[in-house]
């Protein structure tokens, strides 16, 4: 067996935007996450250069999952000491379309597989993934069944454009203004609507050689259209895998979550040929169905940076500076108008964005028992 490539002698961490456009806050977290990332790995941020190559050793923050591994191997990016974040080989297997089957005789881009599905059902909710209007229509109509259900933009962020619908009429609006060929790219899911909805955030972080694993929960807030939107997560972080996760007190509900997130990670490292990721974070929803039934399920994976990064990065570098510490409390907080700060917050965005207005991001550490 190979040794692994060690990750103390990279030359520089570059943060590598992919997107057509990065709001500004977001830029400024990005940047900031860069220069964390650099300590842990004792170097610094550097500018990209036209062409970096695998001989320059750098050490990657992409914007999002990076797609075909190929175009990538030429930068340097071969495993999960390159980046922070994840590769996969094709478009739809960065997003949350992954999470269900297709309804029977469906149309599906190249590369899908059943077997992924099949392999997580343990931890999916009842669903359907669509790559073409004609096949939403008919995963709506089998859904409709059974009542409410969920349509889903497999590319939207933070819960934004989603729409619950109890009617054939319903799901043709929704579906009116969608573009076929970005449909066809990426898909569509479909899945059963739940109530009283709590969310997990349920994941780990390696870098330099420090893995972490953590559980936590979602908060929401409302921006200032009034939309409820994510708003920051508190997580308990532990070092080391799930197994040590695991090994804490945890109630039922919780450990279920863990249980189907490691599930459905393992399912996607064994059907997706070219997948590794060093970031690996899942919503994890339970909640009430129709019938009042409580049923959990993992949302969606992100093999990029997310919303919970900032308390990964603070907690790998405690752990990074304190060998003794096995766990601890880190949180997130996205804020939409000028707050109270309490006294241990480390900002990483405050300002009146061009896109969102005023708005502050912050994260924040504090020992495993500080409420």
């Amino acid at each position: 067996m190979p040794m692994p490539r060690s990750t103390d002698h990279k030359q520089g961490v570059v943060l590598l935007d992919t997107r057509q456009h990065t709001p500004d806050h977001e830029h400024s977290v990005h940047l900031k996450l860069a220069e964390r990332l650099a300590q842990l790995l004792h170097t610094q941020v550097v500018a990209p250069e036209a062409s970096p190559s695998a001989h320059d050793n750098l050490y990657y923050l992409p914007t999002e999952t990076l797609i075909d591994p190929a175009r990538y191997q030429e930068m340097g990016i071969v495993s999960d000491q390159d980046l922070f974040g994840g590769m996969v080989a094709r478009p739809y297997m960065a997003t949350k379309a992954i999470s269900h089957p297709l309804p029977a005789n469906a149309r599906y881009p190249l590369g899908w597989t059943d077997d992924f599905a099949r392999q997580a059902s343990d931890a999916l909710l009842r669903g359907y993934t669509v790559f073409s209007l004609a096949d939403a229509r008919s995963a709506a109509a089998l859904l409709l069944r059974d009542g409410p259900l969920r349509i889903k933009p497999v590319r939207a962020t933070a819960g934004r454009g989603q729409t619950v619908v109890t009617s054939m009429a319903q799901v043709e609006n929704a579906l009116c203004n969608l573009d076929e060929k970005a449909l066809s790219l990426w898909g569509l899911t479909l899945e059963e609507n739940l109530t009283q909805v709590q969310t997990y955030s349920v994941g780990q972080a390696l870098v330099a050689g420090i893995l972490c694993s953590y559980y936590g929960t979602q908060q929401l807030t409302r921006d200032h259209d009034g939309e409820e939107i994510y708003g920051g997560s508190d997580l308990v972080v532990v070092r080391g895998n799930y197994d040590n996760l695991l090994q804490l007190e945890l109630e039922d509900p919780l450990r279920l979550a863990i249980t189907q997130a490691r599930l459905y990670e393992q399912a996607a490292l064994q059907n997706f040929p070219g997948f590794f990721a060093s970031r690996r974070n899942y919503d994890v929803a339970r909640g009430l169905n129709h019938e009042d039934k409580a049923r959990s399920g993992v949302l969606e994976q992100s093999w990029r940076i997310g919303g919970a990064s900032s308390a990964e990065v603070l907690a790998l570098q405690a752990f990074a500076a304190d060998p003794a510490l096995s766990r601890i409390r880190a949180s997130t907080h996205e804020v939409f108008e000028a707050p109270k700060l309490p006294d241990d917050a480390i900002i990483f965005y405050q300002g009146d964005d061009r896109e969102l207005g005023r708005i502050c991001k912050y994260a924040r550490l504090r020992d495993y028992d500080h409420p």
